[in-house]
């Protein structure tokens, strides 16, 4: 049982809460996205959840540089090292930015077949493809503002995140709903308005990455390198992750508009939920940096267990709220009767799972934290290749349905549990120093 108290809980919960508003804040455009598409019809909402998948995955996928930025600057903060994190911070804007250009012009070029051979077709395959070309144009500003929270919650300002990202996602909902409803541009407006709301949120933080003082802002490979080298690891781990979501889709848009609506709707509550418990995930990743960076590894594993149990408890809570609220929250997205079975028909797994969820959210954050990114990449990898993938396509085959899907989705979770509870136990990742 998780002890009354701590003396970790107050900085756990210094970092975590505000973490926890700009992680909310941030899938809270997709699931408005998600309701307010969903009330334009059975095509647009299946078109979205194909779409959507793709666009969030490539957001996701390089969300290393956030990780990766937290994980060296960090270190770099805990050692007294001030000037190097401010260099640092220079070096992850150059990287966004390049990653983001280079990102959008191969999205653009990629669109169609790529949509295509994911299922998309007729009507919703129309409007998947709208979307996407759309929304692909605020990647570069939706990158930038990765490395910004990156840099800022390395030096422990989880503050000025929670602000810009609240602002951007107020300006993102007033945008779409003038865009989708007094324009009646349909779904091509959910799309500008989400490009356009992370275009001001990009200049924000690009602002916030700037500001503090460096010797040198100028582009430097040798800088780069110590993120570029947990960022490699973290981003093949994080597509692994993605990879496994996306053949999901791809699976369940062969099965039917319904399936794959409804599997837009519970995947979307589950990145919700996982922001949410990622926030102490956060708190992980910068005190056990930062611990490890000023040479303390006793107090990084103390402070970590302690991390793990409070994501667990949360994980818990979530589950007995969502359990019996199949029949309501689905209803929240869409009207249509057939996509709100199939919701219902996958409820429970979605609900049972976050306990789970909980421990291996709060496992990736101190392991990211402990730059101990290379095990993080080779256990997903094997979870997602040996365990999800097989069970999804057996789905497929079997005709399991969505239930089939998701079984496979949850036992992914615990691969990722039993891979890395393994390695906490051992302490190899707390190793000290800061370079």
């Amino acid at each position: 049982m998780l002890a009354l108290r701590s003396p970790h809980d107050r900085e756990i919960v210094r970092l975590a809460l505000p973490a926890l508003g700009a992680l909310a804040a941030e899938p809270l455009y997709i699931l408005i996205d998600t309701a307010i598409v969903g009330h334009l019809g059975r095509p647009q909402i299946a078109a979205l959840g194909l779409a959507g998948t793709v666009l969030a995955g490539a957001f996701t996928i390089f969300n290393f540089l956030t990780y990766g930025t937290t994980a060296v600057v960090a270190r770099a903060s805990g050692a007294g090292e001030h000037e190097r994190a401010a260099r640092l911070a220079a070096q992850a804007l150059w990287l966004s930015v390049g990653i983001g250009l280079a990102l959008v012009v191969a999205a653009e070029i990629v669109a169609e077949p790529l949509l295509r051979a994911l299922g998309g077709h007729g009507e919703s395959g129309h409007f998947a493809l709208v979307y996407f070309r759309i929304g692909a144009l605020g990647l570069p500003a939706a990158l930038v503002a990765l490395a910004g929270q990156g840099y800022l919650r390395g030096v422990a300002n989880l503050r000025r995140p929670l602000e810009i990202v609240v602002v951007a996602n107020v300006a993102n909902v007033v945008l779409e709903l003038v865009f989708v409803y007094v324009f009646h541009w349909g779904i091509a407006g959910s799309a500008a308005g989400t490009a356009i709301a992370q275009a001001g949120m990009g200049l924000a933080f690009v602002i916030e990455l700037l500001r503090p003082h460096a010797t040198s802002r100028r582009p430097s490979l040798a800088q780069m390198a110590p993120m570029m080298r947990v960022g490699r690891q973290i981003f093949v781990r994080t597509t692994a992750l993605y990879a496994s979501f996306l053949v999901a889709s791809s699976v369940l848009a062969r099965m039917g508009d319904a399936q794959l609506g409804a599997h837009q709707i519970v995947t979307q509550l589950f990145f919700l939920l996982a922001l949410l418990l990622d926030a102490v995930a956060i708190a992980g990743q910068v005190i056990v940096g930062r611990m490890l960076g000023g040479g303390d590894p006793a107090g990084a594993y103390t402070a970590a267990e302690r991390m793990i149990g409070w994501s667990i408890v949360v994980g818990t809570a979530f589950a007995v709220v969502l359990l019996p609220l199949s029949d309501v929250i689905p209803r929240a997205f869409t009207a249509d009767p057939a996509v709100i079975h199939q919701a219902k028909e996958v409820w429970p797994l979605f609900a049972l799972m976050q306990p789970v969820a909980g421990a291996v959210f709060a496992l990736d954050g101190i392991l990211i934290g402990a730059s101990d990114t290379s095990y993080l990449m080779w256990s997903m990898l094997a979870a997602a290749g040996l365990v999800y993938i097989p069970i999804a396509l057996l789905s497929l085959a079997l005709g399991w349905g969505i239930v089939g899907v998701w079984a496979g989705l949850v036992s992914l979770i615990f691969a990722r549990f039993v891979f890395l509870a393994a390695r906490f136990v051992t302490r190899r990742w707390a190793v000290v120093g800061w370079d």
